[in-house]
């Protein structure tokens, strides 16, 4: 079982059909420890834990698409929080290229995040 399946609001990670098990497991898991390493800089928790990931895609050439979001649009690193993703993404083995997204449908929301990220922000 991967980190993505603990959580209802876990973005959905969809490798390509063509990759073997193991190599969905791998990348998933490696993907995921990347996008940990990228953190808001006013909030003391990494943006998978808030729920901002919402979906990743990997295509048969290994190019990932990213759709993430702001916990708001005016966010102050709006414009530099993406680059951020996508340089931790680029570092997994084996990917090409990495495009990041940003959407705001569904708005994030508090739901999103996990528990992980609620005991570090004190939200019980």
């Amino acid at each position: 079982m991967t980190d993505a399946e603990f959580s209802p609001n876990r973005p959905d990670i969809a490798p390509s059909a063509n990759f073997a098990p193991e190599e969905i497991d791998r990348l998933t898991d490696d993907i995921i420890a990347a996008l940990k390493t990228v953190y808001d800089p006013e909030i003391p928790s990494d943006i998978y834990e808030l729920g901002l990931i919402y979906k990743v895609d990997i295509d048969d050439d290994r190019h990932v698409s990213i759709d993430m979001t702001l916990t708001a649009p005016g966010c102050p690193v709006a414009g530099e929080m993406p680059g951020w993703v996508e340089n931790a993404v680029m570092l997994v083995q084996g990917i090409q290229s990495v495009k990041v997204n940003m959407v705001f449908d569904p708005p994030w929301d508090q739901s999103r995040m996990s528990d992980e990220a609620r005991v570090a922000l004190d939200m019980w």
